[in-house]
């Protein structure tokens, strides 16, 4: 099986040419693609001892292909009031992170497309202690009346200095159902006893069409801490 999800992160890699986090329900990418010639950026905050930041830009290229750029894993201890840093240990993934990312979708069905991703980069490290981060992924996308209700399943593989220490590969999949036209549920799960497996549930509120907000909790695999999640969107499609 480890050798499975090696290929599938190899075939992300050559069909994408690593150009990082595409847009997501919350953790897991959402196989929506950007349109030609559009941006989309995406916000979002993990609140619990401390407070997590990722941001994404992304940008379409046309032909179901988009890149973009992201600062990741950025983290402010109010404790010690600075940005915590790691490029040590892989206990816990490096920090911060600038990563750059690419994604691909290939259509076979009307509502049912596959979609090929990667995310790689370096964490920024005052002592030049810098080391190369990456997390690849492919999976099975679909939705259910016109698009009210979508689903993924796939798998990833990544390297501890992105993921935290742990088996590097696993299963991943997302959900985002339209209970009404302004407010949706939604979830993703990533499997794995390292940091980055969690489970997030939560509602998302159209503020307007192009701009969600939602709310979750998250619940890390490896020890069960938790946390509050926000999430900001713009997305032209």
């Amino acid at each position: 099986m480890k050798h499975i999800f090696r290929l599938i992160c190899a075939v992300a890699l050559l069909v994408t040419k690593p150009c990082f986090s595409q847009q997501t329900y919350f953790n897991v990418p959402s196989s929506d693609i950007v349109d030609k010639h559009k941006f989309a950026i995406q916000q979002q905050f993990n609140i619990e001892s401390s407070y997590h930041s990722a941001t994404t830009v992304n940008y379409g290229l046309g032909n179901n292909v988009e890149i973009g750029a992201n600062l990741y894993n950025l983290i402010y201890d109010p404790d010690q009031r600075q940005i915590s840093r790691n490029d040590t240990s892989t206990q816990m993934p490096y920090s911060p992170l600038v990563l750059v990312n690419a994604q691909k979708a290939f259509p076979i069905a009307e509502q049912l497309e596959i979609g090929f991703g990667t995310q790689v980069g370096f964490n920024l490290s005052p002592n030049h202690r810098t080391r190369f981060v990456s997390y690849g992924y492919g999976q099975l996308a679909g939705s259910l009346k016109k698009q009210r209700y979508k689903w993924s399943l796939g798998g990833y593989v990544g390297n501890q200095t992105y993921l935290g220490e742990g088996r590097a590969y696993g299963f991943q999949g997302g959900f985002d159902a339209g209970i009404f036209k302004k407010l949706h549920l939604l979830g993703d799960w990533i499997s794995g006893q390292h940091v980055q497996g969690q489970l997030v549930v939560g509602l998302e509120y159209y503020v307007t069409k192009q701009l969600p907000i939602a709310f979750g909790w998250q619940r890390t695999n490896v020890d069960g801490s938790q946390s509050a999640v926000v999430q900001i969107t713009y997305s032209p499609n």
